[in-house]
């Protein structure tokens, strides 16, 4: 079997790393082109492009597949089947057209839960008690192919973003072993009508805590945002960045964001209330509350931005 592998970030190259371990026949990956990164902007190969390099295999970043050009240097590769994990780019028809075994996608969600870019983040702000890894074959939609291969992994009220992409990465990995090596013992499903969610992607404003919300919500909001873009607060005009809550089981009647005392107890939605354990400001580094506020005053009685103008 020809495998044409497609796919960017370490969630992808997990996937990539169990297939090569698995010694089956990846003839060329295609991923996003190298990009800036970091304070020095330096341009940098994504994961994936790196670990097809370290296995010498043919590395091509077309910056679209929406070309005749594309669909030609595709299908001069001959591949039986195009694997997919978090690409970045929606597969045009001529594209899934190619291979005769057809494009399959690791999804991270139990699909029809899901779709989108964010699966994983979206299933803890959710309040989500499970999700998992769909192995689909791609159609024109988004995520809306017929379901091949299901697991589930739990969702516990510690779990971060991190964790589970970490989780789900390994799992999508043995998963899409499982099934190049015996695809007939997955036979295709449709999705389910009802039940349909979307997972649209993350942007950078999202991880805004609202103080109006409860917080069991603003808990989820934390995990689901660690490690990026990292949940935030500002006071007085000063972004400080949250990397600690603790739900307290307390109630009160002040306005969601006022700071109840000294030890950064925070006025929640419903008259729930969190702890801030650990924080950090503009140019220094995440420190737990106490060490914090020995540099930083923040006085009880004041608020935090509850976010009300996003």
């Amino acid at each position: 079997m020809r495998i044409v592998f497609m796919g960017t970030p370490t969630f992808a190259a997990a996937a990539l790393h169990s297939i090569l371990d698995a010694k089956l026949n990846v003839v060329a990956v295609y991923t996003q082109p190298p990009k800036p990164v970091g304070r020095g902007y330096e341009v940098t190969k994504s994961a994936t492009h790196e670990l097809a390099e370290r296995h010498n295999i043919p590395v091509y970043y077309p910056k679209t597949l929406r070309s005749p050009e594309a669909y030609a240097e595709l299908q001069a590769l001959n591949p039986d089947i195009c694997v997919v994990a978090a690409y970045g780019f929606i597969l045009p028809q001529p594209v899934l057209d190619i291979p005769p075994l057809g494009c399959i996608n690791i999804h991270g969600s139990l699909l029809p839960l899901w779709r989108g870019a964010a699966p994983i983040q979206h299933s803890i702000l959710a309040g989500d008690t499970e999700t998992g890894i769909t192995i689909m074959k791609m159609d024109i939609g988004m995520d809306t192919g017929d379901m091949l291969y299901k697991r589930s992994v739990p969702i516990t009220p510690t779990t971060t973003s991190q964790m589970l992409f970490d989780e789900l990465a390994i799992l999508g990995g043995k998963m899409i072993v499982d099934y190049l090596h015996l695809p007939d013992r997955y036979p295709p499903a449709p999705q389910p009508i009802k039940g349909v969610t979307l997972a649209p992607k993350i942007d950078k404003s999202m991880a805004q805590l609202d103080w109006r919300k409860t917080a069991v919500e603003l808990d989820r909001q934390l995990r689901a945002f660690t490690p990026w873009p990292g949940a935030f607060t500002t006071y007085n005009n000063i972004i400080l960045k949250i990397g600690g809550l603790k739900i307290i089981p307390d109630n009160h009647t002040q306005t969601p964001g006022t700071i109840l005392n000294d030890q950064l107890h925070i006025a929640c939605g419903n008259g729930t209330v969190l702890a801030i354990t650990a924080l950090q400001r503009p140019g220094g580094k995440m420190l737990s509350t106490p060490e914090f506020l020995k540099g930083f005053e923040i006085k009880p009685g004041q608020h935090l931005d509850t976010g009300s103008n996003r």
